[in-house]
């Protein structure tokens, strides 16, 4: 299968790697810069557990080849460094087993950060797109509507 090199950029960084023109973006996320964040969950995009910021929106890794993503900036969970997302998730007890919340706190930051004025209507939308098996989504809408409302501490 043919090869190609290529330079991204990852969490602000431009990073140089060689890729099947068949590999995914999670694959190469985790296989070759060791970026583990992103999970590999159904691998057809229905759980959103690999999902990443590309140019800012979510985007699930597992349907995305990584050839796609050249020119893109690719944000992963490593990426955030103390988001306030990431502070509401602990705060609001927001996970459990924590295999999703990646996807999770990725999916909500892009909705915040896009939407700082969401209706309860449009997070419902936004989080409908991952899947926790866990916890309630209770506690994963009212971290959304902390940092919504700028009660991060």
């Amino acid at each position: 299968m043919k090869h190609i090199k290529l330079t991204l950029t990852i969490n602000g960084e431009q990073r140089d790697t060689v890729v099947r023109m068949a590999d995914t973006l999670l694959d190469t996320l985790r296989g070759k810069f060791d970026l583990t964040g992103a999970k590999r969950g159904c691998e057809n995009g229905d759980c959103g557990a690999c999902t990443v910021l590309v140019d800012g929106l979510p985007n699930k890794s597992c349907m995305m080849l990584t050839v796609d993503a050249r020119g893109k900036q690719v944000t992963t969970i490593e990426g955030l460094q103390n988001a306030p997302m990431q502070h509401a998730f602990i705060e609001k007890w927001a996970f459990q087993c924590g295999y999703c919340t990646s996807g999770f706190i990725m999916n909500a930051h892009a909705l915040v950060n896009q939407h700082p004025n969401a209706t309860d209507e449009m997070m419902e939308e936004w989080l409908s797109s991952n899947i926790c098996r866990c916890t309630s989504y209770q506690e994963i809408k009212e971290a959304v509507t902390s940092v919504l409302k700028g009660n991060v501490t």
